[in-house]
């Protein structure tokens, strides 16, 4: 089983609900996308990294399932995992919790492709990321 790790931490703003009363969908989006950055460093996948070898990472596809619907104040914790590394693509998993409870209220599986920034085309990871990602798994 993949490593678990806390990758957001955070809560709810009046001013990111919806006319419903509770937090928008480009919320959640904007909160996974902050995760993923946490759990791309977790491998080697850093800001340094990405200038130092002219890489970029894009998003090539997203599952999004909401379970519970969130309010103002609610506190949240994302949580993410490694579910597979291939040559050019990583994919992986957040849970996003109501931290109170431990209820999950969202979770996204991500496919993220790993670019070369000058080419804009998917290059292979470096393998100092496949060991970074072996022990994450």
């Amino acid at each position: 089983m993949a490593r678990v790790l806390e990758t957001f931490r955070g809560m709810v703003y009046p001013w990111q609900l919806d006319h419903m009363g509770h937090m928008n969908v480009q919320f959640y989006t904007a909160r996974f996308d902050e995760a993923s950055w946490h759990f791309f460093a977790s491998i080697g996948i850093t800001l340094r990294y990405l200038r130092e070898a002219g890489r970029g990472m894009a998003a090539v596809e997203q599952n999004t399932q909401y379970k519970r619907e969130l309010v103002a104040g609610s506190l949240i914790t994302i949580e993410s995992e490694l579910i597979e590394i291939r040559p050019k693509t990583v994919r992986f998993r957040h849970r996003m919790l109501e931290t109170e409870s431990g209820t999950e209220a969202a979770n996204t599986e991500l496919v993220a492709v790993h670019m070369d920034s000058v080419l804009r085309k998917a290059t292979p990871f470096p393998q100092s990321i496949f060991a970074r990602a072996a022990n994450a798994g």
